[in-house]
């Protein structure tokens, strides 16, 4: 997914949060090979993404951030 000129290929913070928060299927298949082929380095930039989505309704991240804590502890 390109989207907002931002680089997901190396999944930066920004590009994460972009691809929760507009990402279609794919792009969230994309996320989590990635996340599974480097767990600490993406899984702290995950949770790091979802923090300044506090909104219980914001489903999307509270997703993915129970995702990261879990295959990262």
């Amino acid at each position: 997914m390109v989207h907002r000129h931002l680089d997901h290929e190396s999944f930066s913070i920004a590009a994460i949060d972009d691809v929760i928060a507009r990402g279609k299927r794919q792009d969230w298949i994309e996320l989590r090979r990635a996340f599974l082929a480097r767990p600490g380095e993406l899984g702290l930039k995950i949770l790091a993404a979802c923090q300044g989505h506090v909104d219980p309704l914001e489903q999307r991240f509270r997703l993915w951030q129970r995702y990261a804590e879990r295959k990262t502890s």
